[in-house]
């Protein structure tokens, strides 16, 4: 079976994931441009400071008798070093975003600087610089931050070096959009799935009149309600409702009166061949008419199964099927029924006995006679008609539920039928809520069986 695909199937549940996908995509944009501005300001707020000691260090002779440091803005130490190398190791993670900003700035402001290198490294939990910050800022520098040096060449004459604070963690500012964007999610989406369900309402009860609606359908007309396209549908619903019953019931007008139009001629014919003195013609003509009966009770019954006349009613199944098999037997017809207990079921009991009727006689005009038995499941009970006959092809068990669908291509009714006992047994078992299924017996034969649903 192929899964279903994981989204919403719902018009509420499809405008939500469009608006959850509307406000994560805000959201992303959102993020990406706060975390731009954030580097930009933790960079501005990093090379500011050291750009300030960098051109005092360069202006003023550095004395080698000053030896306290305090810390600066944006927490940079004041003091200078003046170096003949570079200090910072090669394999120290560097900041190429610091050392082009730095650039920038120093020539901008006409310092010549050659090479700038950066490097970090781990705070030592007894740097006495963090006993001098606020409890909170030296907890987070030594979760999450890093001590930066800083080195700048002076062509031809010293590096200077400075160190400061590298923090580079923006988890708080995940952290903060990821509660906004739930915060957005449970304040905007809540609402829309509620007001969703409310508009989607109107449509469901059209679905549901839509799957309720057939010939048998008592139920009134939909109440227009929600928007106006929805009111629409349900008007032009209820509009379609009105025409369609009106034409089922003019069909049912147009079959009773050809009904009675042909029968009253067929019953003249009958009388009629009384006069005929050959008793082996006038015996053939009454086998036609009674045939012609037949056939138009079955056509008429076909189509009329959808609005039966007949009301469901408590009935026992096992007693059902038994009266229509005794009535084989009275016949002389080989039909063997199995015992069953007592079921009750609420069926149309006239047109259930003409189901399994069609069903016998198929199988014995084509089989000789008839195994009928009654078999429960938990879900079902079925009506199993066995035969011994020839059986049907399986590439066309299907086909013989078409009506006037004959196997038997002569065109002797003896032999063949006219092709609608099948059809109209399905017609009337479906019409109950079950179905019939035809299938070849081991050995040869054919098993038809009637399955009812329990409940």
């Amino acid at each position: 079976m192929t899964p279903r695909p994981l989204r919403p199937h719902t018009l509420a549940g499809q405008l939500a994931l469009l608006v959850a996908i509307g406000l994560f995509v805000a959201q992303a944009i959102n993020f990406g441009l706060l975390l731009r501005e954030r580097r930009n300001l933790r960079l501005e707020q990093t090379t500011g400071p050291v750009v300030a000691r960098l051109i005092d260090a360069t202006e003023r002779p550095l004395r080698a008798t000053r030896h306290t440091e305090r810390p600066g803005p944006g927490g940079a130490r004041a003091r200078v070093r003046r170096m003949t190398g570079n200090p910072i190791p090669a394999d120290a993670p560097r900041l190429p975003e610091v050392e082009e900003a730095l650039r920038e700035a120093l020539a901008e402001t006409g310092v010549q600087a050659g090479r700038i290198a950066t490097g970090l490294s781990a705070i030592a939990p007894d740097n006495p610089w963090l006993r001098r910050m606020p409890p909170k800022r030296a907890e987070r520098l030594l979760a999450r931050g890093a001590e930066l040096r800083i080195a700048v060449e002076r062509p031809g004459r010293d590096w200077l070096v400075l160190t400061t604070f590298w923090l580079s963690d923006d988890r708080d500012l995940v952290w903060r959009l990821a509660g906004q964007t739930a915060l957005l999610y449970l304040l905007v989406l809540v609402p829309l799935l509620l007001a969703g369900r409310r508009l989607s309402r109107p449509l469901r009860d059209l679905t549901r009149a839509a799957e309720r609606f057939g010939p048998r359908d008592e139920t009134g007309a939909v109440p227009p309600s929600g928007p106006e396209d929805v009111r629409q549908l349900i008007t032009a619903f209820n509009d379609l409702r009105l025409r369609v019953t009106a034409m089922l019931d003019e069909k049912d007008r147009v079959l009773g009166a050809i009904g009675h139009d042909l029968r009253t001629p067929l019953a003249a014919l009958r009388v009629r061949i009384e006069s005929v003195e050959d008793d082996a013609d006038r015996t053939r003509m009454a086998d036609t008419i009674t045939e012609m009966n037949r056939t138009l009770d079955d056509i008429l019954s076909l189509a009329r199964v959808g609005r039966p006349s007949e009301a469901p009613t408590e009935v026992d199944l096992a007693a059902l099927v038994d009266a229509v098999v005794e009535d084989f037997r009275d016949l002389g017809q080989d039909v063997a029924f199995e015992e069953a207990a007592r079921l009750r079921m609420r069926l149309r009991p006239a047109l259930m006995r003409r189901a399994v009727r069609n069903l016998i006689e198929n199988a014995v005009k084509y089989g000789g006679g008839a195994a009928v038995r009654l078999v429960v499941t938990p879900q079902a009970v079925e009506i199993e008609v066995a035969d011994r006959g020839p059986g049907i092809p399986d590439a066309r068990l299907d086909e013989v539920f078409v009506p006037f669908t004959r196997l038997e291509s002569s065109r002797n009714r003896d032999t063949g039928g006219i092709g609608l006992g099948l059809a109209l047994a399905r017609t009337i078992v479906r019409e109950a809520g079950g179905d019939i299924r035809l299938s070849n017996r081991a050995g040869g034969g054919l098993c038809a069986v009637i399955a009812l649903p329990l409940a």
